[in-house]
This record gives C-alpha cells, sequence and structure tokens, in this order.
C-alpha cells in the first residue's frame, strides 16, 4: 500500500473530480480521492445531499459538446440529457475506468492545511467518517474538485415575507408550487427553467428581474444551437454583433417581453438557454417584474412601484464558491474569487491545485478534463524534475494570463472565474503539451 505522502489527496467525485481521477491514474500518480457522498456524480447524483439539481433539470448544453472526448455518451442518450442519464454516465465512465477504487465514500473532508510554509509542502488532511470518525494522514498535494453549484447564494432582502422564502438549492419537485402564487428572483438559467416548470401547477409565476439577458434557444435549424457555427473565428466585436442579429431573428427582442435592455453585449454575460421561458411569457403563463424593493407580509414591492402578493418566493440567484475545508489565503483569495493561474495552480504551493473553477461558454466536461491533463503531467514534470515542469511553477506565480479573449465580462460574483472557451482550452493545452 502506497503511503500517503506519496499520494495526491483528490476531494470530490463529482465531473471534476473524475476528471482528475482518470488523468492521475492514466499518468500514474497514485491518489486517494474523498467523497462526501456514497458514490459518484456530485451535484449531477439528485441523491446526494448537497445536490442542487432537481427533477426536471437537464444539460443546457448538448451532450456533444459536453462529453468526455475518450468516452462518449450513448446515441440513445438525449441531445440535452437529463439529471438521470447523467448519473449513468458518471457511474459508467467511473466503472470503465476503474474509478470507484481509489475513493473513499461517505468521507468528508474536513481541514486541509499545509505541514510547513515550504512550496513542496505536505498537506495534512483531517477527514470524517460516515460513524463520524475523525482520520489525519499527510499527502504530497491536493487537488480539490468538490464544486462550484452546491453553497446557495441567498439575498437579503429588506423587510419580511409571511409566505415561504427560499433559494432554488431547496427546490426538486414541481409540486411545490402547486396552487400557489410564486415570484422567482433571478432570470439565470435555472430562475427560467424552473419558471417554465411552475407554470403547470401555480396559481400565477412572476420573475423579478434587475438587468437584461440574451436568449438562446435550445435548437438552430434542427440541430442544438451550441453546435452551429463556431467554425470561423470572429474578433468579440463582429461576432457579437453578428450573434446579437441572429439571436433576435429566432427569440424576438426580449425588451417587448418586458426584460429591461441589456447594460452590456452579447457574451459578457452567461446567456439563458432556453426555448421556452419567452414562449411562456408571451402566452401570459408568467409575469416579468422589477427588481425587489421590499417585502411586507405577502406583498412584494418593486423599483418600479409596482406590488404583487405572494405565497412564495423563490431566490434563483445563484452559488458562491465554497472551499470550507481550507484556508482562503492559500489559494489566493482575491475579492470574489482565489486568483489561481489558469484557474488552477496556487501561485504559493507546488501541489495544490483546482479543477472546476472555470466557467466559459461551451467549454465541456473536456474543458475540465483538459485541466486535470495539465495537473497530472505537472506533478509528474516536478517529480522527475523536469525543466518544463519549473517553466510552469514560475509562470504560476505571475502575472497571470489574458483568458477573457477580448470580452469585458460583466463584474459579477458568478462572472469572477469566467473565461473564454477558445483562449482558456488554448491556454491550458499549451501549458499541457509543454509537459509531454
Amino acid at each position: 500500500m502506497t503511503n500517503t505522502t506519496e499520494q495526491i489527496a483528490l476531494i470530490g467525485a463529482g465531473p471534476s473530480g473524475l476528471a482528475g481521477a482518470r488523468c492521475l491514474q492514466k499518468h500514474g500518480i497514485p491518489f486517494q480521492g474523498f467523497e462526501a457522498h456514497t458514490d459518484v456524480g456530485g451535484l449531477w447524483n439528485i441523491h446526494n445531499p448537497r445536490s442542487t439539481v432537481y427533477q426536471s433539470a437537464h444539460l443546457i448544453s448538448s451532450k456533444r459538446m459536453t462529453e468526455f472526448s475518450e468516452f462518449p455518451m450513448g446515441e440513445h442518450v438525449a441531445d440535452y440529457p437529463s439529471h438521470r442519464e447523467l448519473l449513468d454516465y458518471f457511474k459508467a465512465f467511473a466503472d470503465h475506468f476503474k474509478l470507484r477504487e481509489h475513493y473513499r465514500f461517505g468521507t468528508r473532508v474536513l481541514k486541509v492545511e499545509p505541514v510547513s510554509d515550504a512550496s513542496d509542502t505536505l498537506w495534512r488532511i483531517t477527514t470524517e467518517d460516515a460513524n463520524g470518525e475523525h482520520a489525519v494522514a499527510d499527502y504530497k498535494g491536493v487537488v480539490i474538485a468538490n464544486g462550484t453549484l452546491a453553497e446557495p447564494n441567498m439575498p437579503s432582502f429588506e423587510g419580511r415575507f409571511a409566505g415561504e422564502l427560499l433559494h432554488t438549492s431547496a427546490y426538486k419537485h414541481a409540486d411545490l408550487f402547486r396552487f400557489k402564487r410564486v415570484l422567482i428572483v433571478g432570470a439565470g438559467n435555472s430562475g427560467c427553467d424552473i419558471a417554465v416548470d411552475a407554470v403547470h401547477q401555480a396559481r400565477s409565476v412572476d420573475i423579478s428581474v434587475r438587468r437584461g439577458y440574451y436568449f438562446v434557444p435550445k435548437y438552430v435549424f434542427g440541430k442544438p444551437a451550441d453546435s452551429v457555427g463556431g467554425k470561423i473565428r470572429l474578433p468579440p466585436w463582429l461576432k457579437q454583433k453578428i450573434d446579437s442579429t441572429v439571436l433576435k431573428w429566432f427569440t424576438g427582442d426580449p425588451v417587448r417581453f418586458g426584460f429591461p435592455k441589456p447594460a452590456y453585449k452579447m457574451y459578457e454575460s452567461h446567456p439563458v438557454v432556453n426555448s421556452l421561458i419567452l414562449y411562456h411569457i408571451g402566452h401570459g403563463d408568467v409575469g416579468v417584474r422589477a427588481d425587489i424593493a421590499r417585502l411586507d407580509g405577502h406583498t412584494v414591492h418593486f423599483k418600479d412601484g409596482s406590488r404583487g402578493d405572494y405565497d412564495l418566493v423563490l431566490a434563483a440567484t445563484g452559488y458562491k464558491l465554497h472551499y470550507p475545508f481550507l484556508d482562503h489565503a492559500l489559494l489566493n483569495w482575491k475579492g470574489m474569487a482565489p486568483a489561481l493561474y489558469l484557474n488552477i495552480f496556487a501561485p504559493r504551493f507546488d501541489r495544490l491545485a483546482v479543477l472546476g473553477m472555470v466557467e466559459a461558454s461551451g467549454l465541456g466536461w473536456q474543458g475540465r478534463y483538459e485541466q486535470a491533463e495539465l495537473v497530472a503531467r505537472y506533478f509528474k514534470g516536478l517529480d522527475k524534475k523536469q525543466t518544463s515542469a519549473a517553466a510552469l511553477k514560475a509562470a504560476k506565480a505571475g502575472p497571470p494570463p489574458d483568458l477573457s479573449g477580448g470580452y469585458k465580462y460583466l463584474q459579477l460574483e458568478r462572472m469572477a472565474y469566467y473565461v473564454n472557451k477558445d483562449v482558456y482550452r488554448a491556454a491550458v493545452r499549451k501549458a499541457s503539451e509543454a509537459l509531454a
């Protein structure tokens, strides 16, 4: 049995964790995986207490743009798979590559701390098993892959609400809405999907928004929208102009449906991929309301001076990065997110990496797999004292590369680790190729 001081500790068995496990395995790097739940899948495992998916949840990107390249989804899988199909996929991925044997399931990581201040320090990991028993061991390095969509970002509202006030993380089934007057706060992808669920059960459904959005249909010319185009590279300003014009041909102008005009250009925030929300708004099933000013009993007052009465307010306000087992300073946390080289590597330490702390339209799980490939090659290069690994170690001390692709992303918490897919994947692949 390999001594823990020769192993990498890998935290999480969701998509990014499984990508990390596969790449560490492939490169012959000893590691120990930890997963708080009893099986793989992460948030896509609805049986996981930390899962934030709901019964009707599906991918908003198509399967061919999302899957792991070395393990394609079956032809029988839908273009936009449900969480049930995705859990089957992750279980099959783990079984095919025999990844489960590397994990301790039902084991929560409580604390991760460096043994010393040295860049090549060992890492002390404290864990808790299903029986509440604690264990402490030192590991050669740490790869954090516990996901980014588990810790609710619940806003505070002025006043008091007499009905139910929930975050979408608590939503599982549309029965929640039966015969209720429902207000959904936020029109991101989850907010719009859940609003479409609610129209079939609720007495009424409104959606409160503070900014404008770009709405992308799931199908264009009969094909998944994210699989159309993209072969011709255009300057950002031209792509924004052309794509926003084409989009209006398919969806119309959301301002006509009551949404504010976006105060930003297309691709400067994540688009809403939904073919049904504008349909239901156009049919009067969903009303668009302004940002909330205050709550008063069952009445919600909006900033445009209007008001409405509701039984349930559901906050579709996203999630916070959550690495509760690790001091923020160790991850070089700056403002709303850690400042990591290529959104992966902590500058101070040789073997402290994060997988999955990246968002980009169309990045898919293959983009996370490429992160894992780079991490595995880098750790292997450090062990072999390769000059290419030393060069990456120097590069990650800064300054960081520009991964925006020329787009001016909104300065929002959920956009703090947003990158341009093409620029990002090219940078990660280039760094990985240098370590081959």
